[in-house]
């Protein structure tokens, strides 16, 4: 396997805390420009705040919903060189709250892509294995060009003029399921992909509402990268010394599902607590305020994470889980992730 060029994690990945002012509000220290911009208050039930560069900071969508997208003038006022600025929105920057905000670097606004026989707008970054992809639906069985040069392991669609839900293809799962990211439900068995495993240059799409139907779409890609990214599956041993599960680098985020059953998507990351066990959670399907002393937690170790429970929700035995992490490898020459320390 050819190791990544990804030398310093956060030049591609970074979470950002932040306090509501409730006005005008810069948020720095992300440390690069900032194309899909993730953010959920951690003190109150507010909706779960996506943006991206490609439709734009005051296009809005909602992970835990289904709504279609949002026009929101005070949301996101516009990407910049360490970080973004909001408005007064009051969910993005309520005075007051305390928030996360999740930060990914694409390229900007994107540009025109034809590989597939559906075109689209694609801004990617090809070194950090991140596209965010937008089109227009042709209402027939196509393929969507995501610009990686490598096969995407993650897929995740939502229509922006509907209802439909946030469907989601993973590798580790197979090209004949998706898992919805906005609900519980285990992974169900799906032509949403036409039964086709992505490639280097497209992925594809059913004739449906949910993937190619009427309107405009925006998919968010994701391909490993040794040292920096790793999406994949494990299986849960139904103890409290858990499942080890190794990624080559110490995570700074991740989000983690069974599949094998009906449970909430947790997303941890390493500022909103900065020491193990780590059960400090925000759940990508609800509004629910952060999660503190869980029973139910993981380590972040210098080489994967570990989990801590064995409630079914995070460690049953037998059950499938899928998880998609980002962080920072211990590096000898090229990046080359080295052992636990």
């Amino acid at each position: 396997m050819a190791y990544t060029t990804v030398n310093k994690s956060t030049d591609y990945f970074n979470t950002k805390l932040y306090t509501g002012n409730g006005s005008t509000n810069a948020i720095t220290g992300v440390g690069f420009q900032p194309d899909w911009v993730w953010i959920k208050s951690r003190s109150d039930t507010s909706n779960h705040r996506i943006y991206d560069a490609v439709r734009g900071g005051t296009k809005t969508l909602y992970s835990n919903l289904t709504n279609a997208q949002g026009t929101n003038a005070d949301a996101i006022t516009s990407f910049d060189s360490d970080g973004f600025t909001l408005g007064a929105n009051a969910q993005s920057n309520g005075n007051g709250l305390s928030l996360a905000s999740w930060n990914w670097k694409a390229n900007g606004t994107g540009s025109a892509n034809t590989d597939g026989t559906v075109n689209s707008t694609v801004s990617v970054n090809t070194t950090a294995g991140f596209s965010i992809v937008k089109w227009t639906g042709t209402g027939a069985d196509g393929t969507v060009g995501h610009g990686l040069g490598v096969a995407p392991k993650v897929v995740i669609v939502k229509s922006l003029g509907s209802t439909e839900g946030w469907y989601s293809y993973w590798q580790p799962l197979g090209n004949n399921k998706q898992v919805q990211l906005n609900a519980t439900t285990a992974s169900a068995t799906t032509t949403l992909w036409l039964n086709t495993t992505p490639t280097s240059s497209v992925f594809s799409v059913l004739n449906h509402g949910a993937t190619n139907g009427s309107g405009d779409y925006i998919a968010y890609c994701f391909a490993e990268k040794a040292g920096y990214s790793k999406i994949g599956s494990f299986t849960g041993n139904g103890n409290a010394d858990g499942s080890f599960i190794y990624t080559g680098f110490k995570p700074a985020w991740v989000m983690y599902k069974v599949s094998s059953t009906t449970s909430d998507w947790y997303i941890q990351d390493n500022k909103r607590l900065t020491y193990n066990v780590n059960n400090t959670r925000l759940e990508a399907n609800n509004s629910d305020a952060e999660v503190t002393g869980a029973a139910d937690s993981i380590d972040m170790l210098s080489n994967g994470f570990k989990m801590r429970n064995a409630s079914a929700s995070f460690n049953a035995s037998g059950a499938t889980y899928i998880y998609m992490a980002f962080g920072q490898s211990l590096v000898g020459s090229n990046n080359v992730p080295c052992t636990a320390r």
